[in-house]
């Protein structure tokens, strides 16, 4: 059965691959035009970032009691992300990688579901903190229309309910599967119209709640854990703005520290709330036309773009790929989607 999850794994791989196909062509052709000096630089920063990010990781899982390598955590998050993309579920794909992991090393999935949920809270929490600049920018030069407010309103709405239910958690289990077993009924009365049956449980909900909730319990006693994975969080985005700046730099377009932040903020954000997986087509589209308000000719922001998402995309999807294989082959996961 691992075998075949994995074989459909690589088969919707490919065809998301062959479905964008025409982008991956053109980002070969941008890159040959660009100075190596400064793209090897920006691929040597993205190592840095998956290396970051399963520091991420690894110090959440040490807050919540949890021991992990962090070249395991590497592979884990890379294929996690992989799932995400090519098999969308709302991250619960790649989610059930982490929980599949955590079985096998006899840890509590209720314990690595919430270290995923504070990984997600602060990277949101690290974007936020740039995109106020970035919106201050836009702001001073009258470049701030509704779209970005409104954008900007989901991911607050999405951190402060993340915050809440943490919250909850920590004053009680009870009150955080009610929570739950709430938004489950909600997404079922949604979706069964559709598909005819329950989506989520919430029986599962309460239980989940407890595991949740004791692992919640065990944070509130020494908050100060939290501090590094906030750190990191900010971290992770200071790299990829890293990687954005690299990309003015090897093609010679100028640029100015207004430009740089709010482009990759406003970019970063699409990515978040965007309707396609990794906001394949939303971001490309969105992160040149804000570059082509903050006068950078339109030419220039569609090189700057293709070369940072294939940078800070499509080389995490073709290591996510080689983390998968790698993960399926030693037979640490028993389910893959």
């Amino acid at each position: 059965m691992r075998k075949f999850l994995f074989a459909v794994a690589l088969l919707l791989g490919v065809i998301f691959v062959i479905g964008q196909l025409a982008e991956v062509e053109a980002i070969m052709e941008t890159f040959k035009q660009g100075d190596w000096r400064f793209l090897f630089i920006a691929l040597c920063i993205e190592c840095i970032w998956f290396v970051n990010v399963a520091a991420s990781y690894k110090t959440i899982f040490s807050a919540l009691g949890l021991d992990e390598k962090i070249p395991k955590l590497i592979l884990i998050s890379a294929a996690a992300s992989f799932i995400n993309i090519v098999a969308p579920t709302a991250g619960m794909g790649g989610m059930a990688i982490f929980i599949s992991e955590a079985k096998q090393s006899g840890n509590s999935p209720g314990k690595v579901t919430v270290a995923g949920v504070l990984f997600v809270l602060f990277d949101y929490l690290g974007i936020l903190s740039i995109l106020i600049l970035g919106l201050f920018v836009l702001f001073r030069r009258n470049n701030l229309n509704i779209t970005e407010i409104l954008a900007t309103a989901i991911l607050w709405g999405i951190a402060l309910t993340m915050v809440f239910l943490m919250y909850l958690g920590m004053r009680s289990s009870e009150k955080l599967g009610n929570a739950l077993a709430w938004m489950a009924r909600m997404v079922n009365r949604i979706l069964k119209p559709f598909i005819h049956r329950e989506y989520l449980s919430e029986n599962r909900a309460h239980e989940f709640a407890i595991e949740a909730g004791e692992a919640i319990h065990e944070l509130s006693q020494k908050p100060d854990n939290l501090v590094l994975p906030a750190i990191l969080g900010l971290t992770n985005k200071l790299l990829l703005l890293s990687i954005f700046a690299l990309s003015f730099l090897a093609y010679k377009i100028p640029l100015t520290p207004g430009t740089l932040v709010a482009g990759f903020s406003i970019g970063y954000l699409f990515l978040i709330v965007s309707p396609t997986p990794a906001g394949i087509g939303v971001v490309e589209g969105v992160l040149a036309l804000t570059l082509r308000s903050l006068y950078v000719p339109l030419g220039a922001a569609a090189t700057i773009v293709l070369t940072y998402r294939g940078i800070t995309f499509w080389v995490p999807l073709l290591f996510g790929f080689i983390a998968l294989r790698i993960l399926s082959h030693r037979g640490e996961l028993k389910t893959v989607i």
